[in-house]
């Protein structure tokens, strides 16, 4: 382990600062929309741009969130890092995402760049989440419950597709969910925004 840290800790706060790009703020920006921050869930993320923006600002913002991470992560697979050490660095990623210093460490849920990080990683288990997402999105028209069902579920799939990967996709699971905490209190309250 202790052979892999001097290569694994400078690519993770390489990641960090690639995380620290929000999509939804480039995008409103570029296209003369309003600060994401501050309307809606006041979420930089994919589900709140889709709700005030439409679809286009929305794919945008998820394309950059989720490919941001993959540079940074595609040097650690070509230097041949391990999965402990790739998940290190896809962490920093979500952390940078989550709590990008230039924005006061408010950032996004890192729903877009999780899925992201593991397209790359697991794309298996990506792709799983990303349709049970979908599929639910569409069925209760609620990003955060969708969001919570497959941040739940993505473990359980990567066992399955990614053994090599639990314990990195149960620590993305684990961020994602605890970045929920207030959208739980809204869906305890029925108060959750619709898409």
């Amino acid at each position: 382990m202790g052979q892999h840290l001097d290569v694994i800790l400078p690519l993770a706060a390489l990641g960090y600062l690639s995380g620290t790009w929000l999509g939804a703020m480039t995008v409103c920006r570029l296209s003369g929309l309003p600060d994401p921050r501050l309307t809606g869930s006041c979420n930089p993320g994919f589900s709140n741009v889709l709700r005030l923006h439409g679809m286009r600002p929305a794919l945008a913002t998820l394309g950059i969130d989720a490919a941001k991470g993959w540079p940074v992560l595609g040097l650690g697979m070509v230097l041949g890092m391990p999965p402990w050490g790739l998940g290190v660095i896809g962490l920093g990623v979500l952390l940078g995402h989550c709590y990008p210093a230039w924005y006061r460490f408010r950032g996004g849920k890192a729903v877009a760049s999780a899925f992201g990080v593991m397209l790359l990683l697991t794309p298996g288990v990506a792709l799983v989440s990303a349709v049970v997402w979908a599929l639910l999105a569409w069925r209760v028209h609620t990003a955060a419950v969708a969001s919570l069902a497959s941040a739940t579920l993505a473990p359980l799939v990567s066992l399955w597709l990614a053994p090599e990967f639990a314990v990195v996709v149960l620590i993305f699971a684990l961020l994602v969910l605890a970045r929920h905490a207030i959208n739980i209190g809204r869906l305890q309250r029925g108060e959750e925004p619709r898409l």
